[in-house]
């Protein structure tokens, strides 16, 4: 098989994923290292692919006219931040990022695309289990996160909830 036909068996799979799908498993399909994938993903990217790399794998980004997507400012201790993301995906948005501004290194992004209480429950397990800290402990809480909402009033009840549990960042 050649370059040309392993991306195009790699985008296929990826598209047709209704779960983010590793590199590591993407290499196995295919026979080549995970070092292969994770270029033939980057050159898929540069062609205007719309792969998005996450933490548990690469999806897809499927168009929704109505979609929006916005930028909000939170701030949460550590023990909260489980319920900041239920209450963003409950009602049926994705947290696409969280996004520091640190004064010495700019601003710091870290991708998440969590879109259910299940990855959100990943995410966190993986998050204890390696004991990190969150990235907006170099801002004192206040962070960003980028939300991507089916609508407008899918975004609003996020803000109106968020707002009711404390957790928009106000001056």
């Amino acid at each position: 098989m050649d370059a040309k036909e392993r991306r195009n068996i790699i985008l296929n799979c990826i598209k047709n994923s209704d779960v983010a799908i590793s590199a590591t498993t993407l290499a196995k399909k295919v026979t080549v290292s995970r070092q292969i994938i994770v270029g033939d993903v980057a050159i898929l990217r540069a062609q205007g692919f719309k792969i998005i790399a996450t933490p548990r794998g690469y999806i897809y980004k499927k168009e929704n006219k109505d979609e929006i997507i916005r930028t909000i400012a939170t701030q949460h201790t550590k023990e909260e931040m489980k319920e900041e993301i239920y209450t963003i995906v409950d009602l049926g948005a994705t947290l696409l990022d969280v996004i520091v501004e640190h004064p010495v290194y700019g601003q710091q992004e870290a991708v998440l695309q969590i879109s259910s209480r299940y990855e959100a429950d990943l995410f966190y397990e993986k998050f204890c289990e390696f004991n990190a800290k969150l990235l907006s402990d170099l801002t004192d809480g206040i962070h960003l996160h980028t939300i991507q909402c089916p609508n407008e009033k899918i975004y609003h009840m996020v803000i109106e909830k968020l707002g009711e549990k404390g957790f928009l960042y106000s001056e």
